[in-house]
């Protein structure tokens, strides 16, 4: 880098510019690298997709390939957003079929699973800091879909128990909560019944 700094304004700035260049990886190269190299993979409706990453997306990762087996057997994941590419995943043909009204205000729970079968939604947010069920939250969901028939189910996932707790008094009723720790185990927060719609 010296030796090309002393040639600069002097003839040979160019040919030494194109040497010191062909032998040296540009910061943008390096970067590019880096992020690509920490990427997630992560298999949502039998396509390899890559995560950013960052707690938020792994947990992400956690409800699509650990939750959704489990809880949300043979459902299609019909929105997934990135911490950097925001609609990752967004099946607006499918997510319109099914009655949403989606503008470019709404703000999508992080991940939404739809289940054929049971005609279910799983409205799932993925908190490691910000962003639970609580009723207000339920309530701009329950707006965004005021025309879908299918049965809706709020979900707030958390990494461990520790962060759960730190959130478990502000949670809406009616939810459900899944930990990835545990993950073959919810919280039900409906009293009267277990993972399911409400009528």
């Amino acid at each position: 880098m010296l030796g090309l700094v002393k040639t600069y304004k002097t003839d040979d700035w160019e040919k030494c510019k194109l040497d010191f260049l062909s032998n040296h990886d540009t910061l943008m190269d390096l970067y590019k690298s880096k992020k690509s190299m920490k990427k997630m993979p992560v298999n949502i409706n039998g396509n390899e997709f890559k995560f950013s990453p960052g707690k938020h997306n792994q947990l992400q990762k956690l409800i699509i390939e650990e939750f959704a087996p489990r809880f949300a057997e043979n459902s299609e994941c019909l929105y997934v957003g990135d911490t950097i590419q925001k609609d990752l995943v967004k099946n607006e043909e499918k997510l319109k079929e099914l009655g949403f009204e989606i503008t470019l205000h709404d703000k999508m729970p992080d991940v939404v699973l739809y289940s054929e079968d049971k005609d279910w939604i799983y409205f799932i947010e993925s908190v490691t800091s910000v962003g639970h069920m609580t009723p207000k939250r339920m309530l701009e969901i329950e707006e965004m879909t005021k025309d879908v028939k299918s049965g809706k189910i709020y979900v707030t996932a958390f990494l461990d128990f520790k962060t759960f707790k730190r959130f478990s008094d502000s949670l809406a009723w009616e939810t459900e909560v899944w930990i990835a720790d545990l993950p073959d185990h919810m919280i039900h927060l409906n009293g009267d019944k277990f993972l399911g719609p409400r009528k």
